[in-house]
């Protein structure tokens, strides 16, 4: 264990445990999406179908998990006070959820109210979020590559937030927005700004501790989020402050910085000191892969060259970026989740009651099934951006592999409140003895 984690600052478990239980049935809402719809939806990346079925894996599924370990990881990790944890979770956690799947509703029927609703929600929750955890990041005394990847998410995230808040507001009233254009500057934003700065700020602490790989190179470290930053600022003049040369320089320097970061984390995963390889880093791994194929792909598709304007291969891509993410977040819940609950039971129970080994949280092969099944279910949703007939055979795979993962968190919980209740009648039994 690093010497520099502190868990003095830790929130009560749950707050993060809310996000986590939640996030899964947003995958399983997709898959029930893809069920519906099928081949219809993969038409083409502005179909109401498919929009809704990214936000409900990107607003849904990775917003959930994502803020419930940045409750977690920023006062353990990076020693950030966040003010009032539980209350602004309790606020933040409903709007967030309830967002996300008005905007979904909005987007799939013409309700004239549930995008606003949805905006107002998310940009009111958002605000609340940022808020509290840049001023835990901004004032806490730690310094490195971690710290600063994680305020340059937070800030990221705001701007995701923000954009997506005036293309509802342009769809909503009318006005004449340029919209590919903040579409393309919204997409950098959350995919490069927000979760590939989190993922890589927490990688930096979780993958050499949990994986057990040599440290990531320290002065690539410190760079990484600036020059992400920088990218994401070049990209965002195409909204009519830089011509198209520089901005188009952003998103392509952006891509190669993904790019580097999931060929360094693979080539450390490479060099493991443990070689056995649990469900925690098979999905990593996959993960990385995947996001060097998107960052690849990606790049070629703006190229211009012939075929790159086809809409199945930039459905393909868009199902690359978001199985980096939903991939890295499955791996990472099932060290997180048996973690969070060893460390609490262990301050609970203190040296009279120790808690059990973490591998005892979630069974390890109902956790090695899952993950085969959610790399099946994406391998599935792949296939179909070029064969729409197996749209629905993903849904179903998407269905049963989020399904699964809700069910082995629960499960997590379940052994967490069994052990914990547990505690005052083993330390009875050896006060006794």
């Amino acid at each position: 264990m690093p010497a520099d984690l502190s868990f003095d600052q830790a929130p009560p478990i749950g707050v993060p445990f809310r996000f986590f239980l939640t996030a899964p049935w947003f995958g399983v809402a997709a898959g029930c999406l893809l069920l519906w719809q099928g081949g219809d939806l993969l038409a083409s990346r502005w179909t109401p179908g498919t929009l809704a079925l990214t936000h409900l894996l990107v607003l849904g599924f990775m917003l959930q998990a994502m803020t419930g370990a940045l409750f977690q990881f920023v006062p353990v990790a990076a020693g950030g006070n966040l003010w009032r944890a539980a209350t602004v979770a309790t606020i933040v956690h409903p709007a967030f959820a309830v967002g996300a799947l008005l905007l979904c509703t909005g987007f799939l029927f013409p309700w004239p109210h549930c995008l606003p609703a949805a905006a107002a929600l998310l940009a009111t929750a958002g605000a609340i979020f940022v808020a509290v955890l840049g001023r835990a990041l901004f004032t806490t005394p730690a310094v490195g590559p971690t710290v600063t990847a994680l305020r340059g998410a937070a800030f990221a995230l705001a701007v995701t937030l923000g954009l997506g808040a005036l293309l509802v507001a342009g769809l909503t009233t009318g006005q004449a927005w340029p919209f590919a254009d903040l579409v393309h500057v919204h997409v950098a934003w959350g995919f490069g700004g927000w979760a590939l700065l989190l993922l890589a700020g927490v990688s930096i602490t979780v993958v050499p501790m949990f994986q057990m790989t040599p440290p990531f190179p320290r002065r690539a470290a410190n760079m990484f989020p600036w020059l992400v930053a920088g990218s994401l600022l070049l990209w965002s003049g195409r909204l009519g402050v830089l011509p198209a040369g520089p901005a188009h320089a952003g998103i392509y320097a952006l891509l190669a910085l993904a790019a580097a970061y999931f060929a360094t984390t693979l080539r450390l995963q490479a060099r493991r000191r443990r070689k056995i390889d649990d469900a925690n880093v098979l999905m990593f791994r996959t993960a990385m892969g995947s996001g060097l194929a998107a960052a690849v792909l990606c790049a070629w598709l703006g190229t211009g060259l012939a075929g790159s304007d086809d809409d199945r291969l930039q459905l393909a891509a868009g199902v690359l970026l978001v199985a980096t993410f939903v991939f890295a977040i499955n791996g990472m819940l099932y060290k997180i989740v048996p973690f969070l609950n060893w460390l609490h039971l262990k301050r609970l129970g203190g040296p009279r009651a120790l808690p059990p080994n973490m591998n005892r949280m979630i069974p390890a092969e109902s956790m090695d099934r899952q993950v085969r099944m959610q790399l099946a279910a994406f391998a599935l949703l792949l296939a179909a951006t070029l064969w729409p007939g197996l749209a629905r055979p993903a849904g179903a795979a998407l269905v049963v592999s989020f399904g699964w993962l809700g069910r082995n968190l629960i499960g997590g919980v379940a052994t967490y409140r069994r052990f914990r209740n547990a505690i005052p009648a083993a330390s009875s039994t050896r006060d006794a003895g």
